[in-house]
């Protein structure tokens, strides 16, 4: 690497692991960790958590005279906790979902995420040397945070546009929210008839969050996820529906009778169930098939990566190199070594505590360790090409389970222990892959701006640790008063699908025909070229309210763009334009809303209502113990006409700050 010319100087010394850096860090990982949390239970996605991590670390620690290697530290340290949270809520539900759980076990949980993110950071140390010495990789985000990094230290850090829409999403989601003052509208729920045949609809959410999703993954991505809604809730919704009606003439008159008085949300909530029996089964169908497709396609990376990380196994630490210079400098390799087999130990003890076999631990530790450590290695190298929004890791945790599944039903393993066994190495797995990738992605910054390895590796453990020990409270929180996982309002779907091939495979309970009808589907839709089977299947599963949302933001992103261009910009300078600060402004509203609606399942929580919307309402609050602070809500409150006004609120806020500063180059600048 003799053009190796970092943005520190290497013979330039300036502080970098520090109280401050690693304090700001922690208390990032923990609040990103577990708005994500949240967000990927509601929206099955989480979003990169590394450009609002250097953006906040730069505006905290610039008062604090930080350098800007303080504020790598604390941002490495800090973005840890969105990559754990997949672990978390791609898996941990499904020990609730499957029975395997009745309640949260905060101590087993916690020890799974601990062990699997402990071991993604400790696997890549092991590649990163690999991984930041070739220069054939490009590692698209991890360079444009980077930028963002530089520009940070002439002073346009950004922070205005996170900071701004995070509380503007705050104040949103108070007044939207029911567990709050639910002065704003949602979404209206709409039931139409034609004939004999029943359409369910909802509207756009009015959601700051969802909107934050679609203009992240741009009109592409988020209409491939409204084309999954549109396919399960307004084409096979209606099929079942009428031949439910055709079958049963009671639920037929039920229905009947429900739409002419005008109850529509009393029969959403049946329509839903049913749904949820039929629609959301075969979506399941479709994401495996999509899950192994997605893997097929990068086949070739895939095999790439798996070379590159044992070509890079004996390359070593880089001790007793001759220019073993400050960004060569990692943990000791013997460190990790130990640290992985102490890791791998305490992993049989855990999943002995789950299934309290000594045989089916040893086997699941088997297994985990071998699909830990390649998909580690896979992860990374996917990063390192398309980033890690782009890191496939519930088709790589879906891998790992059938296989562990598998295995466990040959060795005659059945009953809950069994499921126990497999849903305990998809969490690991899980966690593995997803901060492995988030950490090659955040080393490569710290690689351009010629930080300490070693230093970004310890804050990678304490951010592990610092996350893990507040997700599970917060996923607890939310399945105890913001809906129940697997329900309409936290629909948790990558969770669905471990629940149901575990439950399926070890339990023999798995709704084969269904699943059959989605695997099916899916293939059709890889025959006639349709892009993101995936993306579909997990549109289908979701509440067509979310994906229509994800939709609108989508398209605030393509007029954003549309309108960045008839100010004078090209074509990609107005993408580029949009994203630099569109970006922020949506990372901040995707945690704004995320951090208020913990605060109001806490208020909850804590036996207090602001509102309520009815009489029976109050008097099931005030049975169950609930302190109804402000009494009965308005009639007028959350009409639909206002959840309408706030999507084009937002829709101007987004567009405006976007676009705000940003000036097209002139001829001279070209």
């Amino acid at each position: 690497m003799k053009d190796y010319k970092p943005f520190v100087p290497l013979n330039k010394e300036l502080p970098e692991f520090t109280f401050k850096a690693v304090f700001l860090g922690i208390l990032m990982a923990m609040i990103l960790g577990a708005a994500n949390a949240y967000l990927g239970l509601k929206a099955g996605m989480t979003v990169a958590a590394t450009f609002p991590a250097a953006v906040i670390a730069m505006a905290v620690l610039r008062p604090f005279k930080g350098s800007v290697l303080e504020e790598n530290l604390a941002r490495t340290t800090g973005a840890v906790g969105e990559a754990l949270a997949a672990g978390a809520i791609f898996s941990l539900p499904a020990f609730i979902m499957t029975g395997v759980w009745k309640e949260f076990n905060y101590l087993q949980a916690t020890a799974l995420l601990l062990v699997g993110g402990i071991l993604g950071v400790l696997f890549v140390i092991l590649l990163r040397r690999t991984f930041m010495e070739d220069d054939s990789l490009p590692f698209p985000e991890s360079q444009a945070c980077t930028e963002i990094v530089k520009a940070g230290q002439g002073g346009q850090t950004g922070a205005g546009a996170v900071f701004g829409s995070m509380g503007l999403a705050s104040l949103i989601e108070f007044f939207r929210n029911a567990n709050g003052v639910p002065f704003l509208g949602s979404s209206y729920k709409i039931i139409g008839k034609v004939g004999k045949s029943v359409f369910p609809f909802q509207t756009p959410a009015s959601s700051p969050a969802f909107l934050g999703v679609g203009f992240i993954i741009g009109l592409r991505l988020a209409a491939i996820t409204l084309a999954g809604g549109v396919f399960g809730w307004l084409f096979l919704m209606p099929i079942v529906l009428y031949v439910k009606s055709g079958a049963d003439p009671k639920f037929a008159a039920e229905v009947n009778s429900l739409l002419s008085s005008g109850q529509n949300y009393a029969l959403f909530g049946k329509f839903y169930g049913i749904y949820a029996e039929s629609v959301k089964i075969i979506a399941v169908g479709a994401m495996i098939v999509g899950a192994f497709y997605t893997l097929y396609k990068m086949r070739a990376n895939l095999i790439t990566g798996m070379k590159r990380s044992f070509a890079s196994f004996g390359k070593g630490s880089g001790e007793g190199d001759d220019n073993m210079h400050r960004a060569n400098q990692d943990l000791n390799f013997k460190v990790v070594l130990l640290a992985i087999s102490g890791t791998l130990l305490a992993m049989v003890g855990v999943y002995f505590w789950l299934t309290h076999s000594v045989a089916i631990s040893l086997v699941t530790t088997v297994v985990m360790a071998l699909a830990g450590f390649l998909f580690a290695a896979v992860a990374g190298y996917l990063v390192s090409i398309i980033g890690s929004s782009s890191n496939p890791i519930s088709g790589l945790t879906l891998s790992t389970l059938l296989l562990a599944a598998g295995l466990l039903v040959l060795l005659g393993m059945r009953g809950q222990e069994g499921v126990a066994a497999v849903l305990g190495v998809a969490t690991v797995v899980c966690a593995v892959a997803g901060v492995a990738g988030d950490m090659i992605q955040d080393w490569k910054v710290g690689w351009n701006l010629g930080a300490t390895p070693s230093k970004m590796q310890i804050g990678g453990l304490i951010g592990v640790v610092a996350a893990a020990l507040v997700l599970v409270p917060i996923v607890m929180l939310l399945h105890k008063y913001a809906g129940g996982l697997g329900s309409e309002s936290l629909p948790a779907p990558q969770a669905g699908l471990m629940a149901t091939m575990s439950q399926g495979i070890i339990g023999g309970q798995l709704e084969w025909g269904l699943i059959l009808i989605g695997m099916l589907f899916a293939i059709a839709l890889i025959l006639i070229g349709a892009p993101s089977p995936m993306l579909i299947a997990v549109g289908m599963y979701l509440p067509f309210e979310t994906t229509s949302a994800i939709f609108v933001g989508g398209l605030i992103k393509w007029a954003a763009t549309a309108l960045a261009q008839r100010r004078g910009f090209g074509p990609k300078e107005a993408e580029e334009a949009v994203e630099n600060r569109g970006l922020l402004v949506a990372s901040g509203l995707v945690a704004g809303e995320a951090l208020t609606g913990i605060v109001l399942a806490i208020l909850v929580a804590s036996k207090l209502k602001l509102f309520v919307l009815d009489k029976a309402a109050l008097a099931k609050a005030t049975k169950e113990g609930y302190t109804v602070l402000g009494g009965i809500a308005p009639s007028w409150f959350g009409h639909w006409s206002t959840a309408l006004l706030l999507l084009l609120g937002l829709a101007a806020f987004m567009i405006f700050f976007s676009l705000k500063g940003a000036e097209p180059k002139s001829d001279d600048d070209k």
